[in-house]
């Protein structure tokens, strides 16, 4: 019989929701067969099974879990209904340890004898009790095998805090039906909406990018050139290949090679060891919305492939956002972020949270006809506004003039990039 666990898959994951079973008790499975879908904080996995057998489910669904938390047992079935015996004798030995009321009412040695039980807790759910000032002792699990799970940590905090506010509540004039009302009320006029996995990684990571010591350097592009190279270009595409061509590979092409102009921009900061960690590869990500809130998608290798392959990966990453596919190698390893704030509709200027631990992050905005000064003469150009958002511990304003300018430079004229 083998243990199967909720393992460690990396990228700082330490908890996850099980959102389904793809099988029932007891039911015989392949190796390999996919058991259940977990959302974590990056993406929804599917846990395989790890050999032939029969499968008996232990952590249900809609329930939070934690690495290393036993998700289900694989065996011989006949070794699955003996643990199912071994619960049902161990709930009959607990109820035989329960003292008979009669005596204990009458008994006051007895009476104040305390029945111990066994507490089964995460060191997570151990430290989140004593941050909540509760005696852990006194919550009931719900979890497999009475396992205190968070949930049951925070409802406990939650109807002990309600317990005090009640009793402090020195208002005996008012009827227990007009409190039933005021309560009914207040719960018709607010929602409470749990926050999902990806948007809890949102919330730690941009309190991590909140502490970083940022600026902004804000510039216009004139990409007409651009446009009309892409008007030329995209039904071609659309026919022969079935890709949508955007200003976006264009964008990380010119990108890239500012990158490699400008490499401090290509990189990490390591705090800990105050380094600036440059990165050989170029890796881009993407800021791509999702149903449950923004996630990365990684553009792997970018500088080693045309705008065709760049286009056709974009789209089929951007795909498994909508129908939550994607997987962790698709969302990692990135070397430097893009977010397309233009495709949402964004016109002028916004200042993007950088992604940590990279030193910037670049936002593109949406294009629009704006009047210029070319050749002395007042024209109507197609204007991309954008901001470059940077770590000054990493890089300092001139740099990223620089690499702005850059990426100018290689948009407005944008001949020398690989089409195919």
């Amino acid at each position: 019989m083998k243990e199967i666990r909720f393992t460690d898959i990396g990228e700082g994951i330490v908890e996850g929701h099980i959102l389904k079973w793809n099988v029932k008790d007891f039911d015989e499975v392949k190796e390999d067969q996919e058991l259940v879908q977990i959302e974590t904080d990056k993406a929804v996995v599917n846990i395989p099974a790890p050999s032939n057998g029969f499968i008996k489910i232990i952590a249900i669904e809609n329930k939070d879990i934690h690495v290393n938390d036993v998700l289900a047992y694989i065996g011989e079935k006949e070794e699955l209904l003996k643990i199912n015996q071994d619960n049902a004798n161990a709930d009959a030995n607990n109820q035989n340890l329960l003292p008979n009321k009669k005596i204990m009412e009458e008994s006051q040695p007895l009476k104040e004898m305390k029945l111990k039980k066994q507490i089964i807790a995460t060191p997570y759910i151990r430290k989140l009790s004593r941050d909540l000032n509760i005696d852990i002792n006194k919550v009931n699990g719900t979890g497999p095998n009475n396992r205190i799970m968070e949930s049951d940590v925070r409802n406990f905090a939650d109807k002990n805090s309600q317990g005090i506010r009640e009793m402090k509540k020195n208002i005996p004039e008012i009827k227990t039906e007009e409190v039933n009302k005021t309560n009914e009320k207040e719960t018709e006029l607010i929602e409470r909406i749990p926050l999902s996995q990806t948007r809890k990684a949102i919330a730690r990571n941009m309190e991590e990018s909140w502490k970083i010591p940022r600026a902004v350097h804000m510039d216009l592009i004139d990409a007409t050139t651009l446009y009309e190279k892409i008007s030329k270009e995209k039904d071609r595409f659309l026919k022969e290949f079935n890709i949508k061509l955007t200003f976006l590979p264009f964008i990380i092409k010119a990108t890239i090679e500012a990158l490699k102009e400008n490499p401090r921009f290509n990189a990490s900061y390591d705090k800990e060891n105050q380094e600036l960690i440059i990165k050989k590869y170029y890796n881009i990500g993407l800021a791509a919305e999702a149903n449950d809130g923004l996630k990365v998608i990684v553009i792997k290798d970018c500088d080693k492939k045309p705008i065709k392959e760049i286009a056709s990966e974009i789209q089929e990453l951007h795909k498994k956002i909508i129908e939550n596919t994607i997987t962790f190698d698709e969302m990692k390893d990135n070397s430097f972020t893009i977010t397309n704030v233009g495709s949402l509709g964004g016109g002028f200027f916004s200042v993007a949270m950088i992604n940590p631990p990279d030193t910037a992050i670049l936002a593109i905005h949406l294009i629009k006809d704006m009047p210029i000064v070319k050749d002395n003469q007042i024209v109507i150009r197609k204007i991309l506004p954008f901001s470059i958002t940077f770590d000054h511990r990493a890089v300092d304003g001139a740099d990223t003039v620089k690499f702005g300018n850059a990426i100018k430079a290689y948009i407005e004229d944008p001949d020398f990039l690989e089409l195919l």
